[in-house]
This record gives C-alpha cells, structure tokens and sequence, in this order.
C-alpha cells in the first residue's frame, strides 16, 4: 500500500518505441533544440528544429549563383558574337540586293554598242558631280574571294552600315589617282581581305565600263596613317601618274587598333559593250 508501482522494462521499451523521430539534419545544416512553449491548447511541441545556414553552405550557394551568372553572361555573349558572324552578313545581304536595283536603276540601260568608254578612263581625274552620302555608285569584285559587293559614296558609319564606301576626295573608278574604298571587316564584307596576294584581280565596274585591277601590296599601318589613300598611296604631295584602288579595313579581326590595306594598280579598262570581263568569266 502507498508503494509507487515500477513500470515493467516491457512498458519502457513500448515508450521508446512510439516516441516520434527527429529528422536528419541536411549536409551543411546545423540543428538547434529549442525549449517547448507553453500555449492555451498546451505544450506546441517536445522539441522544435531550426536550421541556420553554415559557412559551407553560405559559400556553396554563392558559388552556385555566381555559376548562373557566368552561365547566362556565357550564353548573351554567344548569341551576340553568332549574331555579329553570321545575323548581319544575312542583313547586309538582303541590302546589297536592293542597293543593286537602285544601282540598276539609276545607270540604265547599258551595253549599247555606240557608247565610247568615258574620258575619265586612265586620264586626268575630272571634278565629278556631288553624290549624296549612302547612294550606289559603283560595283566592286574580288574573283579570288568570291565576293562582289555595291559600293556606296561616303565612309561613315552610317554608309558602311551595309556596304563598302567610297572616301570622296578620292578617285572614281579608272581615273589616275587612287580610287579609295572602305570596308567593315565582317563576314559579309572583307572578312577575307588578308588572304589577297600580289597579282590577284580585283575589278570595279562603273555605268560603261569594267576596269580591272591587279594587287601590288598587302601591308598593315596605324589608323593615323591616312597617306595610304592619298592620289599616289604613301606620297601625299606627289601628282598621280597611275590608276590605283586602295582597299581598307579594320585589322586584325573583331579589333580595330589597325589597318589592313590592299593597294592594286589598274591593269586594263574594258567596255560594257565588250561583255564581262574574262577574269569574271565572261
């Protein structure tokens, strides 16, 4: 009587038992036991779980945002440079097409066996009337490259945007002095400029002719040496005796703290009437 009954060791073990588990903590994570509280309905709980980030997992998580970041900075420079390779030269394309109608356009019909070549050829360059900037005045060809392009008057930004450009101080096709085009050096322009050597063929058509060049130099210079468009390329005050076409462009490629320059000397002149040129396969 009055003796405090013991619990059976079966009991105890019952009890242990059905006692609810705690969950594992996850890696990185630190679990604190927290002092039940007291409320109307009673205790909420025996025991409370709180997780508090670790400096391990601190830093994983910055690493894997920081992996995101990088990730998605990788993918906007992708597209930007697929963008720049390949977008724009299917955009300068389909604007060297309609240049070329406006070109077509504005010559006319050419071929007509009475029309003589123009003075202008291999003579004294002549004041030439004022074309506006960004208007087709001429079609380039690089049979090496397999490329043609519509040359438009102007070198800003703005007529370079889709086309090579005539610097308008210079020459005009066939005239003495140095007939002077600048170019982007994109995949739709003069990407391949580089790989022209001495001798190959470069051709400039205007409304009755065809004139054929041959390259005599392939060199590199500083943006400021502006003397390589000059009437006689690297003479700036000597008088033109010569034909010549300068190509320039930025150098090396995706830069442009240089300049690549093809200088070519006008081979021979030949009449629309005479059909193509046989260096373009007529």
């Amino acid at each position: 009587m009055g003796a405090v009954p013991r619990t059976s060791q079966g009991a105890e073990h019952t009890a242990d038992a059905t006692a609810p588990e705690t969950a594992e903590p996850r890696r990185g994570e630190r679990v604190v036991k927290l002092r039940p509280e007291q409320s109307a309905d009673g205790y909420k709980s025996v025991y409370s779980e709180l997780t508090r980030p670790t400096l391990t997992s601190r830093l994983r998580t910055g690493v894997r945002a920081a992996g995101e970041i990088l990730i998605t900075f990788g993918m906007v420079v992708l597209l930007f440079a697929g963008y720049e390779i390949w977008g724009k030269s299917v955009i300068v394309n389909a604007h060297q097409d309609d240049l070329s109608q406006q070109l077509a356009e504005a010559w006319g019909p050419t071929g007509d066996p009475t029309v003589t070549p123009s003075a202008t050829s291999s003579s004294a360059p002549v004041p030439a009337p004022q074309t506006v900037q960004g208007t087709p005045i001429a079609g380039l060809y690089i049979p090496r490259l397999n490329k043609s392009w519509i040359v438009v008057e102007g070198i800003t930004q703005k007529d370079l945007r889709y086309a090579p450009g005539h610097y308008p101080t210079s020459a005009l096709p066939g005239q003495l002095g140095n007939f002077s085009i600048a170019g982007h050096r994109n995949r739709a322009t003069f990407w391949r400029l580089d790989e022209l050597d001495e001798g190959d063929v470069i051709v400039a058509e205007d409304r009755n002719e065809w004139h054929v060049y041959r390259v005599t130099r392939n060199h590199i210079v500083r943006p400021s040496q502006v003397e390589v468009v000059a009437p006689v390329p690297g003479e700036p005050d000597a008088k033109p005796t010569t034909a010549m076409l300068t190509l320039t462009t930025c150098h090396p490629k995706f830069d442009n703290y240089e300049r690549l320059i093809i200088h070519a000397k006008l081979d021979r002149t030949q009449a629309k009437s005479a059909g193509r040129p046989a260096e373009l396969g007529g």
